[in-house]
This record gives structure tokens, sequence and C-alpha cells, in this order.
């Protein structure tokens, strides 16, 4: 496999690693602390195409493939995950399924506004009783007349409190069990849709993240999103997608905790001489590096497979397990090389640390991805 980028894509990766180096950087730690979404940069980051990268330009988006938001993601994440989240979640898990099951009117009147960074969009699939076991959901839709009727409500919705567009799963038929899901697209400024209280989170703080209200909501039938009763099956396209992006996230999160740890090794002494001549010290570095140049490759072979229409769901899961895994382990060991004030506010290994741990949680916990692998080599073998 062909592991070079084009160079229309290193441009990509050096414009947003400046972008995120000069605009974001300055400003990560304020918003980790006050919790507030980052308006300014984020309408800067639509201005730069951000939020339409996969999508074609007929559409408002870039016209680049999952390989190209992937890198954008990663390089975003390096420096702060808030932001890096924000565009990822908008993308692969709003946008795409729009793009994927929508018909050319629906993706002329929704798809556009969010490739062009118009309106933020917003996934509502996750309930209070339905984490994991995804189809055990209580939302419900109702048909009535010209409208679908939805009521219930979701939580741990980033983008919840500020997208636009919303795409929503709710049961339409609850005798058929999962083949009674369905997806619909719902405005923010339809009636009896609200978002609820915000998230005081560990990580992913300047991330909005909120419950999300249905009440009575009135959604015209033409905003159903694909078949009635293939909305499980389309969530679960749409999440298998979005695990090259959290993927993407992980990494971006452990490439910049190894970044800070090393330029610390460097610079901090300790008994006379740089830490990083330390053997214990460039064990870690060692080990944190090569665990990067493995998610790396994860991560684009998961990519690569998407874009060239191949079986990715394997790729994805491991992926995803792997660079979530590797974050966690590498903002710790992070921590530790900063010694004492890797443990305070002052240096951006503590937040990264905090934003690793979601990686583990969203878009499938550690747990489901080893179940898909574990089914996926099982059925393979013999």
């Amino acid at each position: 496999m062909d592991l070079d980028l084009t160079s229309e894509q290193r441009l990509l990766v050096e414009t947003v690693r400046q972008f995120a180096r000069e605009r974001i950087a300055p400003i990560a730690a304020a918003h980790d602390e006050s919790g507030e979404f980052p308006w300014d940069t984020v309408r800067e980051m639509a201005d730069l195409g951000l939020f339409g990268v996969p999508f074609e330009e007929q559409y408002g988006g870039a016209g680049a493939d999952a390989l190209s938001l992937a890198l954008v993601v990663e390089e975003l994440a390096r420096v702060d995950a808030s932001h890096s989240i924000t565009v990822g979640a908008h993308t692969s898990l709003c946008a795409s399924p729009i793009h994927d099951f929508g018909t050319p009117e629906q993706k002329e009147r929704f798809l556009t506004p969010l490739a062009r960074g118009e309106k933020l969009g917003s996934f509502g699939l996750t309930e209070a009783t339905s984490g994991s076991d995804a189809a055990n959901m209580a939302t419900r839709a109702v048909r009535d007349g010209d409208h679908w009727v939805l009521n219930g409500t979701k939580v741990f919705i980033t983008n919840a409190g500020v997208a636009g567009i919303y795409v929503v799963a709710a049961v339409t038929d609850p005798a058929k069990g999962s083949k009674g899901i369905s997806m619909f697209i719902v405005e923010k400024e339809t009636e009896g849709l609200r978002s609820g209280k915000k998230e005081d989170k560990l990580g992913w703080r300047a991330s909005d993240t909120r419950e999300l209200i249905l009440e009575d909501v009135r959604v015209p039938a033409d905003q159903l999103l694909g078949e009635e009763g293939r909305g499980f099956q389309q969530c679960l396209h749409t999440l298998t997608g979005g695990r090259i992006g959290i993927a993407a996230h992980a990494l971006g999160i452990a490439e910049g905790a190894f970044d800070a740890a090393r330029a610390y090794a460097q610079d901090r002494e300790q008994f006379g001489r740089p830490i990083a001549e330390f053997q214990a010290i460039q064990f870690k570095l060692a080990d944190m590096a090569t665990g990067i140049e493995a998610g790396r490759l994860l991560t684009q072979r998961a990519a690569r497979l998407k874009d060239s229409g191949q079986d990715y769901r394997l790729a994805a899961a491991q992926a995803k397990l792997f660079c979530s895994e590797l974050a966690m382990r590498t903002t710790i060991e992070a921590v530790q090389i900063h010694g004492g004030n890797g443990y305070t506010r002052d240096y951006p290994v503590e937040r990264m640390m905090r934003d690793a741990k979601v990686t583990e949680i969203g878009e499938g916990t550690s747990e489901i991805q080893r179940t898909i692998i574990a089914r996926a080599i099982l059925d393979g073998a013999g």
C-alpha cells in the first residue's frame, strides 16, 4: 500500500498545522478552563474549508477524501482536542450520513451549508439507557399526515447547543426492534427542539456537549433520512466511519503529548544534565514514538480502505482501539516526564491526559471494539 501523501494532502497538513499552532494553541488552555465554545476560531476553521473536507465541491466541500479528513483532525487534536472533535463530529456524524443516505434535494438543502461551515452539525443517537446498546432507544417518531412527530431525550451530544442541523435516530416501529429505527434531519429552529444542560466534562471542555430534548417536534416527511426502518444500519455505518475520526483524534493527542514531553526532556535538567540523557526517559520517548508511528499506519490504512471502497470495518475498529489506548499511555507518560509540573495546568500535558480518556469511550468503547475485532477474526478463521 502506498503510504505517501499527495502534494495536496501535504499542503493541507502544513496549512492546518500552522493554523493550529498560531490561532488555537494560544487560546486552548483558557477555553479548557472556562468551557466556553471557541466561536472565533471555529469560524476561522470554516473559512479554511475544514468543515467540508470529504464532500464534493458541488455541495460546498473541498472534494477531498477520508484520509484528508483524518489528517485535518489529527493536526487539530495535536494542539487541542476540543477543536478537533467539533470538526470531527460535525463531519463524520452529521454531514456524512446526509451525504451517504440523503436524496439530492436533502443534500442540496442540508449538506451544502454544513460543508461550507455556515451551520454546524450534530448527531443524536445516545440516550440514558442506550449507550453501547444503541438499539435500546426510547425516542419515538410517530407519523402524523405529512409529518413525523418526535419525542425523546438524547444525552452526551456533541455540538448540541451550537448546531444548526441535527441527524436524529428514533424508533418508528417498536415491534421490529433494531429494524424499527429510522433517522431524521431536524433543523435547529424546529419548534419543540432544544438543547439541555451543558455537561461539565473531564476533558474536551471547550467542545459543546449537552442533552438534546425533543418535545412534539414535527419533522416534515421529506426529512426522513434514507428508508424508514433502516436507521440502525445507517447508524452503524456512520459510527464505523466515525471510528477513523476518533483514531485520528487520539493519534493527534498522543503526538501533541509526545512533542511536549520531548521538548521538556531536552530542556529540563536534573543532576547537572538534561533528563533526556537518562535512559529511563529515553525509553519512554522511544515507546511513545513507536506507538505513534504504529497508530498512524493503522489510521491511514483504515482511511485508505474506505477511500478505495473496500471493507474497512475491522481496520477502523483496530485503529480506534489502538490509538485511543495509545493516547492514554502516551499522555500519562508525558505527565510523568514533566514530573510535578505535569500535574499542573501550567503545562498542556495535563489537559491532553484529560482529553485522551474519552477516546476510549466515544464511538464505541474499547470493549465494543475488541468485540468487533474478535468477531471479525473468528468469522474469518479457517
